[in-house]
């Protein structure tokens, strides 16, 4: 579920890890959006992606107020993830990076160094680790870090610029909207961020757009 700052509240999929950290702020007029101001966000952000469970508030169990959380419930074996105060602001950074990069990819203009720099210094961080558990669960490994958490982000990054999908990244046929997905239905058609917010519109002014046309 994607919030918008003037309180409403869509369903959006973008349909990759990396994308998803794009609607958390970015570079210029983005920055109206920003929610990444401390480790809690962060935290928040990762429990609230399409990373499996156990990143975020809810696994807690004893953990440092928003600084990181519990593997599982009781586990005893310390956070699945801390994050740091400058890994936040890595994480900015990492982000407004991949805005350039994904538009870019989208417009068909050369990335620049500096995100291609940005992107790849992140990635070549050990990344977040699972691991299976004796009675057959999946769980993270403790001691995930902010920097192993970007990582993870940044390697989805490259997947998907070089790999099946990477034709395949759309920015939302709105006007004015600039968020960015991965058109994985079969027929390759997706217009729209999300057919409850962009497409209703569109749907709506072209109702009233044909009603007007009737009436002249």
């Amino acid at each position: 579920m994607l919030r918008h700052p003037d309180g409403s509240s869509f369903r959006f999929d973008p349909g990759a890890l990396c994308l998803e950290l794009l609607p958390t702020g970015g570079p210029g007029p983005l920055a109206y959006f920003e929610v990444l101001h401390e480790p809690a966000d962060l935290v928040r952000w990762a429990e609230e992606s399409r990373l499996p469970d156990g990143l975020g508030p809810k696994a807690a169990s004893g953990a440092g107020p928003g600084a990181g959380v519990r593997s599982g419930v009781g586990s005893g074996r310390g956070p699945a993830l801390v994050v740091s105060a400058a890994e936040v602001a890595d994480a900015r950074a990492l982000r407004d990076a991949l805005w350039r990069l994904a538009e870019g990819h989208v417009a068909e203009v050369s990335p620049g160094p500096d995100d291609l720099a940005t992107l790849n210094d992140a990635a070549a961080h050990p990344p977040l680790t699972a691991r299976l558990t004796p009675d057959g669960n999946r769980e993270w490994a403790p001691g995930g870090t902010g920097a192993g958490l970007l990582s993870t982000v940044a390697r989805d990054a490259v997947d998907l610029f070089t790999g099946a999908y990477a034709r395949r990244i759309r920015t939302c046929g709105a006007h004015g909207c600039r968020l960015l997905f991965v058109d994985t239905s079969r027929p390759g058609r997706r217009r729209w961020c999300s057919m409850e917010r962009c497409g209703n519109r569109h749907k709506v002014r072209a109702h009233r757009a044909r009603l007007t046309a009737v009436d002249e």
